[in-house]
């Protein structure tokens, strides 16, 4: 990115994060938005009870995962609520008549389906469900898609925000296996372009939210200058204590579990539209470590700390100007590498 004119009050104290969680008309206020732009992944090893809970503390929010029994995902929703914070919950196509009801009686802000690929006809039947039976006052997000066809598809069946992004996660071999996806940062430029002509022609603003992708907390501002307005991350948070993860020691270093929801260990063939809910042919996720990396809120702080400065150099105080006055031009691979140590013995 190119940097823009940073003004006396381009200060990252002065820098605001806050977002919009759910669709709104023109001229409108978001009726729901986060204090920051992370969201995290609806997975067994990163969105159990105590991330959510240290999380919406920072002002983010997770997605409890749906991988488990019903009864047991609507607990970890109360303990969440119990403590006066916000937090959101996973659903998938198969049980949902059973799974919403409970997750709205245990106080659940927020739903999203739980899939791999969002642009399908199971997608459309929770969300008609949703609206059917609850109207506007349950918000449910949806996704995955990558193509202008697949926003439109579900915005026009009534999503309340749609996830971007098919193969990018660090645990998912879907484009690997079935060649299906497409590259998240293309991915997010096309379907925030679409999202635009969309809210020309209808005056209504869907949020975007990136999925996948991110290695490095540059690939976070990166997703948001290019229009996303959060990001959901697995990564990210497995490595933290409050993910649910073990933590194992090898080689005299400590790593947390992560493993994918398409995997074999996390059994979730229920986020596939398969015929046979009971097995999956085969794998679209791995099993994996990642290097422990202590509690979440200073590597969180750390992270938006980072996003604030970059927002300054570009003379923005909000994500909204962010946004307008960034200048995404393309980099050579000998550009990356300048962009980085080199030619240099680093010493720790």
């Amino acid at each position: 990115m190119l940097p823009g004119l940073t003004k006396r009050t381009n200060v990252p104290d002065n820098a605001c994060l806050k977002t919009p969680l759910v669709k709104f008309k023109k001229g409108a206020e978001p009726p729901m938005s986060l204090d920051m732009p992370f969201v995290s992944a609806m997975m067994q090893s990163v969105s159990g009870e105590k991330l959510a809970i240290d999380l919406a503390r920072q002002g983010g929010l997770a997605f409890i995962y749906c991988s488990q029994a019903i009864d047991k995902q609507a607990k970890m929703v109360q303990a969440v609520k119990a403590q006066k914070l916000r937090v959101g919950a996973a659903v998938n196509t198969r049980d949902f008549k059973e799974r919403i009801p409970a997750l709205v009686s245990a106080g659940v802000d927020v739903l999203c389906i739980d899939s791999s690929d969002g642009y399908s006809e199971w997608q459309k039947d929770v969300l008609d469900f949703v609206r059917k039976n609850y109207g506007e006052s349950v918000k449910i997000g949806a996704g995955n898609v990558v193509s202008e066809d697949g926003f439109r598809f579900l915005a026009d069946n009534g999503a309340d925000f749609i996830k971007v992004g098919i193969g990018g996660g660090s645990i998912c071999i879907t484009r690997e296996q079935k060649a299906i996806g497409l590259g998240q940062a293309t991915a997010v430029k096309d379907v925030v372009a679409a999202r635009e002509r969309y809210f020309k022609e209808k005056g209504i603003y869907i949020p975007l939210c990136s999925d996948g992708g991110i290695v490095y907390d540059n690939h976070i501002i990166m997703a948001l200058a290019f229009g996303a307005d959060f990001v959901m991350m697995g990564r990210y948070f497995a490595r933290f204590n409050q993910a649910p993860g073990k933590l194992v020691n090898r080689d005299g270093k400590q790593y947390k579990e992560y493993w994918g929801e398409g995997s074999n260990r996390a059994k979730n063939w229920q986020r596939y539209d398969s015929d046979d809910v009971k097995k999956q042919a085969f794998e679209e996720g791995v099993n994996a470590l990642v290097p422990c990396a202590g509690d979440l809120e200073p590597y969180v702080q750390q992270t938006l700390y980072k996003i604030k400065s970059t927002m300054c150099n570009l003379g923005s105080t909000t994500l909204k100007e962010f946004k307008t006055n960034a200048r995404i031009v393309p980099v050579s691979s000998v550009g990356i590498l300048e962009g980085g140590a080199h030619d240099v013995l680093q010493v720790k």
